[in-house]
């Protein structure tokens, strides 16, 4: 499991809401955090965000990882925007970041992929699309998945600051990933028509 994402069961209100309406307030959200220049309209946007995982009831062990994740990133954008742009663009650009990466966090967390999957075939009429969301979900899973166990095995061997290290298995293993995919795919008749 990775610390950004993926489904956590649950019974809380938003696992029980319809996946449609999550991603719509999830759009809307994510268009609000771009159209605002305000840290304290931001700010508060975050602070909903937060309280939106005590409402799903995310576990103190997945938010400590969702803090972590979103915290190093959050802290190196800040820096990089600080020494670039000054201090308000680089509070707004952060702010913006962490609200959008931790509603989506959220939206993962709460929401099973099948539940999107089946939402994006009803709306839209296309069982080839609900299929392009699906393996798409899953492929970010898996490459992520992949990314920390190929860090985890660099790290075993001494070799945790080591751009090769990191950058040749873990390419291998993407294409391996690819390969068995389309192979699967191709076993299953897709793309036949």
């Amino acid at each position: 499991m990775t610390p950004l994402g993926w489904y956590e069961p649950g019974t809380g209100v938003l696992h029980r809401a319809p996946a449609g309406a999550k991603f719509v307030v999830l759009l809307a959200l994510a268009t609000a955090v771009f159209a605002l220049r305000s840290p304290w309209w931001l700010g508060g946007i975050c602070v909903a965000v937060a309280l939106g995982y005590v409402l799903g009831r995310i576990s103190l062990r997945r938010c400590g990882q969702v803090v972590r994740s979103l915290g190093g990133l959050a802290a190196f954008l800040f820096l990089f925007q600080w020494w670039l742009l000054g201090l308000e663009p680089a509070v707004v650009a952060c702010l913006r970041i962490v609200a959008a990466l931790g509603a989506a966090n959220l939206f993962t967390l709460t929401t099973r992929v099948g539940d999107v999957v089946s939402t994006v075939e009803r709306v839209t009429r296309s069982e080839r699309l609900g299929l392009l969301v699906g393996l798409t979900l899953r492929a970010i899973t898996a490459l992520s998945a992949i990314a920390t166990e190929v860090r985890e095995a660099a790290q075993a061997r001494g070799a945790g600051r080591s751009v090769v290290a990191f950058a040749v298995p873990f390419l291998i293993r993407t294409l391996r990933h690819a390969d068995e995919l389309g192979e699967a795919l191709a076993a299953r008749g897709v793309g036949d028509e």
